[in-house]
Parts: structure tokens; sequence; C-alpha cells
């Protein structure tokens, strides 16, 4: 019986060693190798060229799991990555399933779910439950995927507003009036389906804005 081989890429250690010890349990499942960065990963995969699948987690230090998604589809189609994140925002499964990822888990997932998307990735399918599909369309109804939620001068003036600069203070770094920047500062608050600024960065910093 050949073995899939499973990389697991989480910054956590104590969650690495979690999840090895669940899939270790199953004869079909081998946990090749695990590693704490993206840097690491790449690093790895040059030497293990045979691995089937990658948990993947999305928030690592040095390269994350986005940019781990982008270099995987471009030089190493053969692993399979399957996110297992904390993130449970739409925005973060359909970045995630656009990048090239298999699956999307959230780290509370059960050990069942766990094994049946190893196992389902592993026959070249793509496994989201419902609860994520869900999640997913409902974000990609109402919202381009990531980034082109805002233009770029809202980005901008986010990216300064969550500097703690003030309306005067953007106006004045921008070469523009205060009305303009009132006015961009309303319109990313109703693309964001915020009330206020301290909603506003919570929100940006959860799917990745800033």
């Amino acid at each position: 019986m050949n073995k899939i081989k499973v990389i697991i890429a989480d910054d956590h250690e104590l969650f690495r060693n979690g999840l090895k010890e669940l899939l270790i349990k199953h004869d079909d499942i081998e946990v090749a190798a695990m590693v704490g960065d993206g840097v690491q990963f790449m690093e790895t995969i040059e030497a293990i060229t045979d691995a089937n699948i990658v948990l993947l987690d999305l928030t690592m230090p040095n390269m994350d799991g986005f940019e781990v998604l982008k270099r995987l589809k471009d030089k190493h189609a053969s692993i399979k990555p399957i996110v297992i994140s904390m993130h449970n925002d739409g925005n973060y499964i359909a970045k995630s399933a656009k990048a090239g990822a298999y699956g999307y888990l959230l780290k509370n997932t059960d050990e069942e779910e766990l094994i049946q998307v190893i196992r389902t990735v592993s026959r070249d399918k793509k496994y989201f439950s419902p609860s994520i599909s869900e999640k997913m369309i409902n974000f990609m109804s109402e919202h381009n995927v990531s980034e082109n939620i805002l233009s770029n001068k809202e980005k901008e003036v986010l990216e300064l507003i969550s500097q703690g600069l003030t309306t005067k203070d953007i106006a004045a770094k921008l070469f523009v009036s205060t009305r303009t920047i009132e006015t961009h500062r309303a319109n990313i608050l109703k693309k964001l389906e915020v009330k206020n600024t301290a909603e506003l960065i919570k929100k940006a910093t959860q799917i990745n804005l800033i």
C-alpha cells in the first residue's frame, strides 16, 4: 500500500505535534516532515520530492501560507495543499481556493473530517465542507476576492488610518481636501460593513487588507 505522504507546515509546535499524533494512527498516512514556516517548507520539498499533501497554516513567519500557495501553483503542482487555519472569514477561504488550495479546514475540525479531506485530496479531488463552501460563496457573491474590495486610493487611506493618522493629517499627506478623505473613509466603512474606526481596523486585519 502506497502511503499518503503529508508535510505539516504550521508555526505552532504543539499544534504540529498534535496533528502528527492524529495522523500516525492511520496506516495509510505518513507524516513526511514538519516545518514552522513557509521558507522551511519550500526548502523541505526540494529534499522530499514525493510528498503528496501539505497541511498549510496561513499565518506563518518569513513566508505566509498565501505565498506558499502561489509558489506551489507555479512550480510544485504535484503537492496538493490543504489549508488548516483559525480564520473562518469568507475572504480567507476564497483567497485560498483561488490560489490553488484543494481544501480548507478550521483548526477546530474533528479527526474524522481531517482524515476524510486528506484521503479525498490524495485522489486529486477538492474538498470544501458545506459550511466552508457557504462562507466562501456568500463572500464572493458580495465582494471581489481579497484586495480588490477597495480601490488603490481607498487602500492607501486605510493604511494611513491604521497608522493612527487623523483625517486632517491624511489629507495633508495625500495633498487632497479633508472632504475627499472623509468620502474615502465613508466608502471604506460601507464596503467593509463596519460602523467605526475600531471595527474597521479589526475587520481589515481579519481579511488581510492591512
